[in-house]
């Protein structure tokens, strides 16, 4: 294996969203944390992803309005989203990172983390939000389908909103299978287990809500008993992760509890699985997290754990509610995937 990369670059501070939880000080804090970790990985400055490759996921309208908005100074998308004058290119490069990881993970093996900002996993094909401009593991994914060979992806998402972006722009596809957790009835609303998937694509798409509280033991039981008999069954070519720090206890924009520790034994769990079946990756794109010690924490920890062998450590087992509550996900489902979770 080609070892583990992180993909940065500068550009991505002038991403200026003002006073705003998703700031360049995450990125920061980050990149100072891993600078203190050593040299267990390589450094790579990615370049921009051209508009076509944009434009397999969003609608062209979409990418010049954000173009034009960033050309003329800035301004929003929506309440919460912001533009500046560097967004759009920052935005390309955002989503270049992507593609070049996913280009390295099938041609050579390698592991990679993407501390790229804007985040992308809210932006639909024709609207950015909850932050997100370009959705760069959708671009990524559709740039593997496209260009690379690869048949079937599987986009694991990590983070405590749902990824409505990713969700919505391969509903219809079972070329990608979308797995993730996340808090229920929290923004932006969607993440129900009743979503499926349509068309070719029912059963593609696996939600996975966990309730406030909810921790290592109720993820645990998901990845036992969910997560990687999908995983098993569905054979990827390739695995992509939203990696959102905004799970772990104690971030101010979150709910649920995971801790640092969970978020290496999953990348390393996803790893042994790329590995078992020879797919590439993980791929790791950066999403939320809010809280700078945590987000640093858990980024190294998830770094460390895409370089692990194996994943370390047992997972704290789940209380007779969670098992009730994977029970109940099993049962839900049943319709597309009965014959592959117990």
């Amino acid at each position: 294996m080609a070892g583990t990369a992180v993909y940065y670059h500068p550009l991505f501070l002038e991403h200026d969203t003002g006073d705003h939880p998703e700031s360049a000080d995450r990125l920061v804090a980050v990149r100072t944390r891993l600078l203190a970790e050593g040299d267990s990985f390589e450094w790579v400055e990615p370049g921009p992803a051209s508009v076509e490759a944009i434009t397999r996921i969003h609608i062209p309208t979409y990418v010049e309005r954000v173009r034009l908005l960033s050309e003329r100074g800035g301004g929003h998308l929506d309440w919460d989203t912001a533009v500046s004058l560097a967004s759009y290119e920052a935005a390309l490069h955002a989503a270049g990172a992507g593609i070049e990881a996913v280009e390295a993970a099938t041609s050579r093996g390698r592991r990679s983390f993407l501390l790229v900002r804007p985040p992308g996993h809210h932006a639909r094909p024709a609207q950015g939000m909850g932050f997100c401009l370009f959705n760069n593991i959708a671009v990524a994914a559709a740039h593997a389908l496209a260009e690379l060979g690869v048949e079937r992806v599987f986009v694991f998402d990590w983070d405590v909103h749902h990824g409505n972006g990713t969700q919505e722009a391969f509903y219809a596809d079972p070329r990608v299978l979308f797995c993730g957790f996340h808090l229920a009835h929290h923004y932006p609303g969607t993440g129900a287990t009743e979503e499926t998937g349509a068309g070719a694509g029912f059963g593609y798409t696996v939600n996975l809500p966990l309730p406030h509280g909810a921790g290592d033991a109720a993820v645990a039981a998901y990845f036992h008993r969910v997560v990687l008999p999908l995983l098993a069954e569905y054979d990827p070519q390739l695995v992509l992760v939203s990696a959102g720090y905004d799970s772990l206890g104690g971030d101010p924009l979150g709910g649920l509890t995971l801790s640092t520790r969970m978020t290496r034994w999953m990348a390393a769990t996803l790893g042994e699985a790329c590995a078992r079946s020879q797919a590439a990756g993980p791929v790791c794109f950066l999403e939320g997290g809010y809280d700078l010690g945590l987000l640093a924490d858990g980024v190294a920890a998830t770094v460390r754990g895409l370089g692990d062998s194996a994943a370390e450590g047992v997972p704290v087992p789940p209380t007779a509610r969670e098992e009730r509550m994977t029970d109940a996900l099993v049962s839900a489902l049943a319709p597309r995937w009965g014959g592959v979770l117990s």
